[in-house]
């Protein structure tokens, strides 16, 4: 394999290799996949990227995702010749990822009780469709466009479907979303609708949604943009890059992200170990996934919860038995997940193994949070001025929580990432109705 990019199986005992021009999202033999790179790229880079934050016209250096594109050219093509990366990449104007960088939140910080130079948040609801699912949907339909794809296919509970459907009506590709029937916040559906998305309606929920969009894409020759595509993953990894970078290349003590399917956390941990395999960065930050209560999988797995077993990477040998016995109880309780966090409530988290393995790799921790605590954390944000989702609540309340069981320091440098913004009005609107909630603002008559 002579290309300097390709897919490789995560499974170091069976480590197959594709072409990068493959549309597998996992290996034969049932393993995802990573995109790998043959080059190593040079630290004199940071440079580049610095100065890339005066665009020039270049909307593919203004673009947050693809201003680092020498370290995800997948498409192999030559990153300072404009007319490729015109040809090739695929960008919404340069917008995602473009306001995507760590703020300081002095009353988030009181609520958590961390210091106000330590706590940084970084929103990502301020992508062109509102969430951090702009990153990855970039350079998915990138690829998609590389291998000529016509249809993109998505299973979603909201944010995913509203990315993928204004990503494939600007490259003028079909797009299919699925979706779990009167489970999805009317905002985020609307989105979808509104970019021209064929929505197909799915009894059960997100698990359901995801496995009926699976089988469709693969026998009827759509293109899964879900995060079980590897080329998602790639973008996803621009959100901790802007984040080390804004500090300067000195990585935080702590990278803190709402749990759901846990793309988010393998991007987070694929980037931590490509930097640190390039010696772009000598320190490794630790993952914290905040869970739902409502939906605990990781959570429960991950802590020993079931079976009084700790499920682990171990080095490329995770207890997989342990996931689908933990699955079949769920299935004979009759236990579905059940959040108002519904970005979140995912009971069967397709990159639980990815995630695992960026947990081991980052001496990682999971944590939970109930539907309140999500709530005051996101009211908390919005009292700063800033717009996250209920989902992204979970980590200005997970931090809390954390900082209380004194697992973060008081001291310690954390960068908490807002997933989404606000797109269910009812939610905020219940909260500062009912006078008490911890930041509730009633009306007065």
């Amino acid at each position: 394999m002579n290309e300097s990019a390709f897919l490789k199986c995560i499974n170091p005992s069976c480590g197959l290799e594709y072409p990068i021009y493959s549309k597998n999202i996992e290996c034969e033999r049932g393993h995802l996949l990573d995109v790998k790179y043959k080059k190593t790229p040079s630290t004199e880079l940071k440079e580049l990227f610095y100065t890339r934050r005066n665009p020039q016209g270049s909307i593919f250096n203004e673009s947050g995702v693809w201003r680092f594109r020498e370290l995800l050219n997948f498409c192999q093509i030559d990153t300072s010749n404009q007319e490729e990366c015109s040809k090739y990449l695929v960008s919404l104007d340069g917008a995602e990822g473009r306001q995507s960088k760590p703020y300081q939140m002095s009353k988030v910080a009181d609520f958590v009780g961390a210091s106000h130079s330590g706590l940084w948040l970084q929103p990502e609801g301020y992508n062109p469709s509102g969430s951090f699912k702009d990153n990855g949907m970039s350079t998915a339909v990138t690829h998609a466009k590389l291998i000529g794809a016509k249809k993109l296919i998505c299973a979603s509970t909201g944010n995913t479907s509203a990315a993928a459907a204004m990503y494939a009506a600007n490259e003028n590709m079909e797009c299919d979303v699925y979706i779990p029937a009167g489970q999805i916040a009317p905002g985020k559906l609307s989105q979808a609708y509104q970019f021209g998305a064929q929505i197909v309606q799915v009894q059960g929920n997100f698990d359901d949604a995801l496995a009926k969009s699976l089988d469709d894409a693969k026998h009827h020759d759509g293109y899964t943009v879900n995060s079980v595509n590897p080329f998602r993953i790639e973008g996803q990894k621009t959100i901790p890059y802007r984040a080390i970078e804004y500090l300067n290349w000195n990585p935080p003590d702590w990278i803190v992200y709402p749990g759901g399917a846990l793309g988010n956390i393998s991007s987070c941990g694929k980037a931590l170990m490509e930097l640190y395999e390039w010696g772009w960065i000598k320190k490794i930050p630790r993952i914290a996934v905040i869970n739902s209560e409502g939906a605990s999988t990781l959570y429960d797995l991950y802590n020993g919860n079931f079976e009084e077993t700790e499920l682990r990477w171990n080095k490329g040998s995770p207890d997989t038995g342990l996931i689908e016995r933990y699955y079949k109880h769920l299935d004979s309780k009759g236990i579905r997940p059940k959040t108002k966090a519904t970005a979140i409530q995912i009971g069967r988290p397709a990159n639980i193994l990815k995630g695992l393995r960026a947990l081991e790799f980052t001496n990682g921790i999971v944590e939970k949070v109930s539907d309140a605590e999500m709530m005051d954390g996101m009211s908390i944000v919005g009292l700063n001025g800033f717009d996250c989702e209920m989902a992204s609540g979970a980590s200005p309340a997970g931090i809390k929580k954390l900082i209380e069981k004194e697992v973060i320091k008081k001291d310690d440098v954390v960068v908490g990432i807002l997933t989404g913004r606000q797109k269910d009005s009812s939610l905020p609107v219940d909260y500062h109705n009912n006078p008490q909630n911890r930041f509730a603002i009633p009306p007065r008559g």
